[in-house]
């Protein structure tokens, strides 16, 4: 849960600041299984997505030092946790990372990082 505004016209409504609800999906790959069979530790991959969604839980995203700037688009939002999953060692090994964000059954984005 995020407060933001967007403040373009292309928003509409949601130029003026509103609430979202996103559910979040990470996907990780890799090219080849490692040592121990796996793609990566499920419970340190969840403990790094939690690490990057609470920068960002109830808070203003107008106000978050990382959007100083920057229209917090969904799209723009999983751009960032994509990238703050990066540079966690749970990406270490990956070939990649990809991040949905939903807003609804109906309405979604991805974000997909390759190396």
């Amino acid at each position: 849960m995020v407060a933001h505004s967007l403040p373009r016209p292309v928003f509409g409504p949601a130029q003026a600041l509103h609430g979202a609800t996103y559910v979040v999906e990470a996907t990780f790959r890799r090219r080849q299984l490692d040592d121990d069979g796996i793609v990566v530790d499920i419970g340190a991959a969840l403990s790094a997505l939690d690490d990057a969604l609470g920068q960002l839980r109830y808070r203003n995203l107008d106000e978050h030092p990382a959007f100083a700037g920057v229209v917090t688009s969904t799209e723009r939002i999983t751009q960032w946790v994509a990238e703050r999953l990066a540079e966690t060692p749970v990406a270490e090994g990956l070939a990649g990372i990809e991040v949905v964000l939903r807003e609804s059954p109906l309405a979604w984005v991805s974000y997909t990082m390759n190396w």
